[in-house]
């Protein structure tokens, strides 16, 4: 089965192929991505600090259809060849899931093929078994963490997940953009933060770890963001400027201070859950400073640690595509062939069934 994979549900438009027939029973990983597009908003909202909502969504309609031809040339697919089509449904900015929706359902009708709407977080979270010679066994623990999403899920199976913490407030990587915008930093705010953390002194801003001994499984960075931002006033309260060398080491205690709470969340989860498997998928999954806390962490305890080819850590068509044939694979009778709009800007990872 060869299941074409739309992502539209923020600033990154993203088409992907996969197909199921080299995959042995059992082996879930990625032998059959065929193809991927992808292209990315962040230079068209750079001036605003933040995704534009309207801006997004008009750029989706322009990217998505030259995306598509340009995947099924590259993977030297017909559309015809095409079985099934998967699309994101939700959670994310309506607008822009709309875009994909429809594309995604008029595609199908004009092919009279069955259609899957996936959650886009459901993506994230099955995507590391993409990885080449992937050998991630159900079940697991996953770390979700994302611009929009931190939270720890226990996965059972394709499409079994329970909520074991998430954030109270903002998100790990809603507060690495916050801290790059008051360092005066670039957009997207993460990498740029984590960048500069490299070269800042450990010693010198000690900042609060939210919720560490909490004595449960949840998130809070709003108080972080605001001691930084604290830090920055009254650094700027001595004088017109903030020394690069400042900024560096201010950036530095944020990092150690977010990484720090999500790896003792991480492994916190792993004992309650007694398993030995870490899957990390989002954005923030990328950060260097997260992953090694996460593998010397793991290591020490005995557990291991996956996470998806860096290229997928940001929103992509591929991992649409891919959770579209995991559930498909295992599910048969989703295959549909429903051609109604119904995207879900808001919608719970563990209730979508």
């Amino acid at each position: 089965m060869r299941v074409l994979g739309i992502e539209t549900s923020c600033d990154e438009t993203g088409v992907a192929i996969v197909d199921t027939a080299p995959w042995e029973a059992g082996e879930p990983a990625g032998k059959g991505l065929l193809g991927q597009a992808l292209y990315s908003q962040i230079a068209m909202h750079v001036d605003y600090g933040g995704v534009v909502p309207e801006l997004a969504s008009r750029d989706h309609i322009k990217r998505v259809i030259p995306l598509i031809n340009q995947t099924l040339n590259d993977s030297n697919t017909s559309l015809n060849e095409i079985d099934a089509i998967a699309f994101t449904q939700g959670p994310g900015l309506a607008g822009a899931l709309l875009v994909g929706a429809s594309i995604a359902k008029g595609l199908a009708l004009s092919m009279n093929k069955p259609v899957l709407g996936i959650h886009h977080l459901e993506g994230h979270l099955l995507s590391p078994l993409l990885a080449k010679n992937a050998n991630i066994q159900f079940p697991f623990v996953a770390l979700l963490v994302s611009g929009g999403h931190t939270q720890l899920m226990e996965v059972k199976a394709v499409g079994e997940y329970t909520i074991l913490g998430e954030t109270l407030d903002d998100a790990a990587g809603e507060a690495f953009d916050k801290t790059a915008k008051l360092l005066g930093l670039s957009y997207p705010g993460g990498p740029a933060v984590s960048k500069l953390a490299e070269i800042g002194d450990a010693s010198i801003y000690q900042f609060p770890r939210p919720m560490k001994h909490s004595g449960d499984l949840d998130f809070s960075f709003a108080g972080l963001k605001t001691s930084v931002l604290t830090q920055v006033k009254k650094l700027k309260a001595q004088g017109d400027d903030i020394f690069e060398a400042q900024k560096a080491s201010i950036a530095r205690g944020f990092v150690d201070a977010i990484v720090e709470v999500l790896v003792s969340k991480s492994i916190a989860a792993l004992k309650q859950t007694g398993h030995k498997t870490l899957v990390v998928a989002g954005g923030v999954g990328a950060n260097t400073q997260l992953r090694q806390g996460l593998e010397t962490a793991c290591a020490q305890a005995g557990y291991s640690v996956h996470y998806p080819p860096l290229e997928l850590c940001t929103d992509n068509g591929a991992m649409i595509a891919f959770a579209g044939a995991m559930r498909l694979r295992k599910n048969p009778q989703l295959a549909k062939k429903d051609w109604g709009f119904d995207v879900r800007p808001r919608w719970p990872l563990d209730q979508i069934g």
